[in-house]
């Protein structure tokens, strides 16, 4: 008791104490859809004539301070009627919310779907469920973004398997890739972390478009995704999935879940793979597609205390993958590091832990203190034909959130303190750079909103690094509503990193290119850190047409760099790394429509325009490989089903990409010259699963149906080891037609109590 006297002590210093000995009044706001309850999510409940409110969480459950004085409390959600309840006490509250007839679908639309944004957050936020997941049976994390089109998604070299992902025209090391709001996807991680988070594992993805919050670091730039886990107390006791594609590849996911007592859950998650068939469809002599084993091991430990305010996750996980590629003859054994024939091996062997605990104080329930920590150790060793390439990475990190508000909630408050310890070991051919990279900083944000149509969120953190300086990071989110069914966001932030050019850019050693680093006079491989600017303004606007509900959104961003770390391969047999002299930036334009075209028929299709430019040694030019165009197509389609336990869903999924610029090849020999753009590139994915219970299903499914195909992805494939080989002039699909087959099955859910 005397810890808990303490923690409110801390809690209510320097703010009113008007609210010391109030009871709490709790309830659930909910609407009625074909007969059952559905819960409201981000529904306003405020007591009349008092400065003090709440917002329904994704249960449509609220908890709000309530003195006998209190009498009327009102609810009010976009698009429905708003209520004025009486309160004499604080027996718990069940209401049901009715839509005003000219504004109902849009409201159900934007809490309904698979892959939704709000109309609420100030943050250009796109939540992604487990059921978005589903419809391409995504392997790992860096295939869930086929059914996304605010994410882009091509492979990095035509050698090595590896997927990569963007966000407004840029890579991902410019994006904040977290797992719970832990920053994990960085470093030595940065190439295949996101094929180490197995699909079945994603509880939810969260999407930010722009600076992201300052909360979670300085290096985010272009935007934040952010992966939810499956909870032990919430997954189901049983789950296992069981993948098989003709490419060879072969997948079992097992999900086991234990209720140790009213307070404990825990999870064991085991993920395997491999692939060990040999693919060469293109006849170049080397593999279409990796050979592959992976075992990954996650343990994951909950303990809820609601009588306390006290939940806690602790995780613990391994993984093991080695990835074997190159021609088709080669072997490990024989010709590792020799002429006898090109292949190339990447085995990593990583550990990570990380604990999470969150307190919220029973008695003011709108202050809470968090703490999250991670400690993670990263080998791989590498190598590429006759080059090698070697990482460790052992990273530290901390993090302490304050929540509180400020006069009432409609003023919200987060400060706090984050602490981060980088030790890499790097082996380069045969030089090696090492260095320790730490920061410590703190942080304050502050979120205002006015319950109706106005909120805001303005955050500024300082950090201190040992190699980057003393600097502030400014990030600020507006979201205002001009009318009903609306959403006019403004955000603009800075971000600064440190760029690890090896690691981020390995698929440049599948080629034989000299790599060079020009005017190397900074503390980061002789490089200044990358520092930039990102604006952005997007319009949501949801809409009813012929009886049926949609909505469209309006994007639009631009990131400035100050400086950025150049990577420039327009001169063929060398890589050069350098700081910018001039202008670099990205111009992004998304237009994207969402529409039910009939019952349970969802239509979603986007057009995106990207303007990537830098200036090179030879000039300011497009970035390679990167389409100015872009056109997205998905359709989805479920059998109705009264229980929803059995039924047939049915997935498409269009992509098509115009010209993209090939890096320049002018001065190769002729033979080894390609044109100065790609031709346009079209694929075609479709999916049908068969639910035959709450327990079981199975799914079938295409990649890339229609069997799209670029000629020749490896230049100079037939002298590896001479001076034009290079793997990284690829601008679509490799393997050609991929088809699979799959099935879930689970044991009940798990009540959580």
């Amino acid at each position: 008791m005397k810890f808990k006297h303490i923690l409110n002590l801390i809690f209510l210093l320097g703010f009113t104490l008007h609210t010391q000995g109030q009871n709490t009044l709790k309830g659930i706001v909910l609407e009625k859809i074909d007969g059952k309850d559905e819960p409201l999510y981000g529904a306003n409940v405020f007591w009349l004539n008092q400065n003090i409110g709440r917002v329904t969480n994704e249960n449509g459950e609220f908890s709000i301070p309530y003195q006998s004085n209190y009498k009327k409390l009102v609810i009010t959600y976009v698009g429905y009627q708003t209520d004025t309840l009486v309160i004499s006490n604080t027996n718990k509250i069940k209401h049901y919310l009715r839509p005003e007839a000219e504004l109902d679908e849009v409201t159900i639309t934007t809490r309904r779907q698979s892959l939704s944004r709000s109309f609420l957050s100030s943050e250009n936020k796109i939540n992604v469920s487990s059921d978005e997941l589903l419809k391409a049976a995504c392997c790992n994390l860096s295939e869930s973004f086929e059914t996304n089109p605010s994410i882009d998604v091509n492979f990095a070299d035509a050698i090595s398997g590896t997927r990569q992902i963007k966000m407004l025209g840029l890579s991902s090391p410019y994006i904040m890739i977290t797992t719970e709001n832990i920053p994990t996807i960085r470093g030595a991680n940065q190439t295949n972390g996101m094929s180490f988070i197995p699909g079945t594992w994603v509880e939810s993805i969260q999407i930010t478009k722009g600076a992201g919050s300052v909360v979670n670091g300085y290096e985010s730039i272009t935007g934040q995704i952010n992966a939810e886990l499956q909870k032990p107390s919430m997954d189901h006791p049983l789950f296992v999935n069981a993948y098989a594609g003709i490419n060879g590849r072969l997948e079992l996911n097992t999900h086991v879940n234990q209720k140790l007592s009213e307070k404990w859950h825990t999870g064991l998650y085991l993920h395997g793979n491999q692939r060990t068939e040999k693919f060469d469809r293109n006849d170049d002599g080397f593999l279409d597609i990796p050979l592959k084993q992976q075992i990954n091991i996650l343990n994951r430990w909950q303990y809820s205390n609601s009588e306390k305010g006290i939940i806690s996750f602790i995780n613990f996980n391994y993984v093991n993958d080695n990835t074997q590629s190159g021609q088709v003859d080669f072997n490990p054994n024989r010709d590792k590091l020799t002429t006898n024939a090109w292949g190339s091996e990447s085995d990593t062997e990583r550990f990570e832990t990380s604990l999470k605990i969150g307190y919220v104080n029973p008695d003011i329930p709108y202050q809470s203190l968090g703490f999250q920590t991670d400690f993670s150790y990263h080998d791989q060793s590498s190598y590429f034909g006759l080059r090698r390439y070697d990482i460790r990475q052992t990273s530290f990190y901390s993090n302490l959130i304050y929540n509180t508000i400020i006069s009432d909630s409609r003023h919200k408050v987060k400060t706090g303190l984050t602490f981060m310890y980088d030790d890499y070991d790097e082996l380069v051919d045969e030089t090696n750079f090492a260095r320790i990279d730490n920061s410590i900083g703190g942080f304050f944000e502050y979120a205002f909103d006015n319950l109706t149509n106005l909120s805001l969120t303005a955050g500024i953190r300082a950090d201190q690094h040992n190699r980057l300086g003393f600097f502030v990071t400014p990030r600020f989110h507006l979201r205002y509503t001009p009318w009903s069914k609306s959403a006019l966001r403004f955000s603009f932030g800075r971000g600064k990193r440190a760029s690890n050019i090896f690691s981020e850019n390995h698929n440049l050693f599948a080629s034989n290119r000299q790599i060079n680093i020009l005017n190397s006079n900074d503390d980061i491989y002789g490089l200044a850190p990358e520092i930039a600017w990102n604006y952005g303004i997007s319009y949501l606007q949801g809409f009813n047409l012929f009886g049926q509900k949609g909505d469209f959104t309006l994007d639009f961003y631009r990131t400035d760099f100050e400086n950025q770390v150049i990577v420039d391969w327009e001169t063929p047999s060398e890589i050069n790394f350098f700081n910018l002299n001039g202008s670099s930036f990205s111009n992004v334009f998304q237009l994207e429509m969402n529409y039910e075209l009939l019952e349970r028929l969802d239509l979603r299709s986007a057009y995106k325009y990207f303007d990537v430019q830098s200036d090179y040694l030879n000039g300011r030019l497009q970035k390679p490989l990167i389409p100015r165009h872009r056109l997205f197509l998905n359709m989805g389609y479920s059998t109705a089903s009264k229980d929803n336990a059995s039924q047939w869903k049915f997935d498409l999924t269009y992509n098509w990409l115009s010209e993209q610029r090939y890096p320049d090849t002018s001065l190769n020999p002729i033979q080894f010259q390609l044109p100065q753009e790609t031709p346009t590139v079209g694929t075609l994915n479709a999916q049908v699963t068969r639910v035959f219970s709450d327990k079981f299903e199975i799914y079938i499914g295409g990649e890339n149906i229609t069997n799209v195909r670029q000629d020749n992805p490896i230049l100079g494939a037939e002298n590896p080891f001479g001076s034009n080989f290079d793997s990284n002039f690829v601008y679509g699909p490799i393997f050609g037609y991929m088809y699979y087959a799959g099935l879930r099955f689970k044991l009940t859910k798990i009540k959580n109590k």
